[in-house]
Parts: structure tokens; C-alpha cells; sequence
């Protein structure tokens, strides 16, 4: 390895992640504002943090990195569009958004380091659900089981 941040294992992932989106888009024929921003926002991510390792200070870092995690919300959002636009198929998504809940952990347990607003941010590590948890959280809400204020 050449630099520091490739050392990271929030790097690691967020390149792995890169590819996979390389390989769905080449996959997805048509022209979608989507798939455009998942390109764009897959490829943020492992830059940012690049760049967000390379600096001095813990408030320079803090700030790419939390562009880093922004990035990866926004790539879990372009996978939720195109699914549902019918251009991904939703088992596709699954392990997309798994690995983007993966990267948005690391990126928060480094934030926390680095950060003096970290714990005011509102991702929290391990406040993905699943789908099938989503589902059934989903469900008892339907049948008025769980308080949906305590989502």
C-alpha cells in the first residue's frame, strides 16, 4: 500500500462498494438522474475520505469525513430510486445497502474520534434495520402493536 488511507477499512469497503456500483451501472441501460448520482456519490465516498485522511486537523478531518457519510446516505437513497423505478431489482439492493450501513458505522465510529459534534449527528451506529425487520416493525405499526412516534 502506497498511502494511509488505504490502510483504512472504511477505505477498503467504500472502494469495494465503488466497484459493485461500476458493475450495476453497466448493467442498467437506460439514461436516470439515479443512476447518474449513484455514480457520482459512490465515487464521493471513497475521495472523501481520502482526502478527509489526509488532514492535520481533527476538524478538517471530521469534515470530509462527514461528507464521506453524507455521500453514503445518498447512494442508499439512489439504490432505493432505481429499485423502485424497476431499473434494480429490489434483492439487488439488499446487499448494496448492507454494505452502505457497513461504511456509514466506520465512518461514525471515526467521526466520534474526530469530531467535537460527532454525538449530535443523527446517524447512530446500528440504527439500520434489516428488511425483514423493517418489514415486521412495518407490520405490528399496522396492527397499532408498536408506538410509531418511537420510530
Amino acid at each position: 500500500m502506497y498511502f494511509d488511507h488505504e490502510r483504512l477499512d472504511v477505505y477498503q469497503e467504500a472502494i469495494a462498494f465503488c466497484g459493485w456500483v461500476g458493475d450495476l451501472l453497466s448493467e442498467v441501460t437506460v439514461k436516470a438522474a439515479a443512476k447518474d448520482q449513484l455514480d457520482r456519490a459512490s465515487t464521493s465516498i471513497p475521495l472523501n475520505i481520502a482526502e478527509g485522511n489526509g488532514k492535520f486537523s481533527n476538524a478538517d478531518r471530521a469534515r470530509f469525513l462527514e461528507i464521506a457519510r453524507g455521500s453514503a446516505l445518498e447512494c442508499a437513497a439512489s439504490v432505493d430510486v432505481l429499485a423502485v423505478r424497476k431499473l434494480i431489482s429490489v434483492e439487488r439492493v439488499i446487499p448494496a445497502k448492507e454494505q452502505l450501513v457497513r461504511i456509514v458505522n466506520m465512518l461514525m465510529g471515526i467521526l466520534k474520534r474526530f469530531s467535537g459534534h460527532a454525538g449530535s449527528l443523527r446517524e447512530e451506529e446500528g440504527v439500520y434495520l434489516s428488511e425483514q425487520e423493517h418489514e415486521y416493525e412495518h407490520e405490528q405499526e399496522e396492527m397499532g402493536e408498536i408506538n410509531p412516534a418511537r420510530s
